[in-house]
């Protein structure tokens, strides 16, 4: 790869890693949440403190509020920690990174992060997580992924040009602080429309940034498809997800 390229492919990684905090609230109204039995897993024994980390509109944190943890998130974008708060009243939301967390050393009982690792510098942030975790811990990163097993998901990916990065990002380095990462896979759904899929899709990155015309072209195609197709067509439907959950303990 040439410098040049390099370059460009940086520029459209931090223009897509910056694009969601001005479409917050759309966000927040049409990301799915994560499996209870995936954070169930992926949580120590004994857990009660938990950092929600590069927590955006709090997915994540519902699911550890229903479990009945006590939460801090962190947050970079002010766009994101707005609706955050707007979701979640009373809980704190930090301005920080996963590189940069504004806790105290060893403070905490896990550490998780959804949809989100894949932004990170992996090295430094499982150092500055080791940093705030207690020994025995838990890191843990989730992703949800559409269930391409199932014939008209797949289609949609196709159609759509979209597909839901689950599996094919969630791969992390193993760090001396960390016990090797496990890894296991659940299922899980989201309730959509055709219009609502549409929405969703429209939060993710990629068409974040693009070109008005891709944009408005992805749209229109894929709100076709979904209309048309009998499986979606008629009202409501499960859109099945598989979520992945990688998660290692604190030395």
């Amino acid at each position: 790869m040439s410098e040049a390229t390099s370059s460009a492919d940086r520029e459209l990684w931090n223009r897509r890693s910056r694009s969601f905090g001005g479409h917050a609230d759309v966000y927040d109204e049409h990301r799915p949440d994560y499996p209870l039995d995936g954070l169930r897993w992926a949580l120590p024994p004994g857990v009660a403190e938990v950092v929600d980390l590069a927590a955006g509109t709090g997915k994540l944190t519902g699911g550890l509020r229903a479990l009945g943890l006590r939460v801090t998130a962190v947050e970079p974008d002010p766009g994101m920690r707005a609706a955050f708060t707007r979701r979640h009243p009373g809980i704190e939301v930090l301005d920080g990174t996963a590189e940069r967390i504004p806790l105290p050393d060893a403070g905490t009982d896990a550490v998780l992060a959804g949809q989100a690792f894949h932004w990170f510098d992996p090295g430094a942030a499982l150092t500055e997580i080791a940093r705030v975790l207690r020994p025995g811990g838990v890191v843990a990163g989730l992703w949800n992924g559409n269930d391409d097993s199932v014939p008209w998901v797949a289609e949609f990916a196709r159609v759509s040009g979209f597909v839901q990065r689950g599996r094919s990002v969630a791969t992390l380095p193993e760090h001396p602080a960390f016990s090797a990462f496990e890894e296991k896979t659940f299922r899980h759904s989201h309730r959509r429309t055709p219009e609502s899929l549409v929405e969703t899709i429209s939060t993710h990155s990629h068409l974040l940034v693009a070109d008005d015309a891709e944009r408005v072209e992805t749209r229109r195609r894929t709100l076709e498809f979904l209309r048309a197709n009998p499986a979606t067509a008629n009202g409501e439907f499960d859109l099945p997800l598989l979520t992945t959950v990688l998660r290692a303990v604190r030395r």
